[in-house]
């Protein structure tokens, strides 16, 4: 058998199992549709607020709730050690106001 039969074979195959996959996927949603209302309707039940996108930072958790300063904790040009926060940046309004000064 010739390397390029061979090779046509395995991205054959490799095409044939990706469609496989979207068709589960297609399958799933479907079937799966009346447990994602539920769901929804518990979270709401519950209160529940934002989703957790990722665990490692904790201002990459919510970031509607995210203290902006959290990613400088070791000092204001350190590194970012976790790949979230490469992917996300903190979500913050422009604070107008300004602080008077105790006297």
């Amino acid at each position: 058998m010739r390397t390029s039969t061979s090779a046509a074979a395995i991205l054959l195959t490799l095409a044939l199992a990706f469609v496989a996959c979207l068709g589960d996927a297609r399958l799933t949603v479907e079937r799966r549709a009346g447990e994602v209302v539920a769901m929804r309707t518990l979270a709401a039940q519950l209160g529940l607020t934002d989703l957790a996108l990722f665990t490692e930072a904790r201002y990459t958790r919510h970031p509607s709730q995210a203290d902006l300063h959290s990613a400088f904790q070791d000092h204001p040009l350190a590194l970012e050690h976790f790949p979230s926060g490469s992917l996300i940046v903190p979500h913050h309004e422009i604070l107008d106001r300004e602080t008077t000064a105790p006297d």
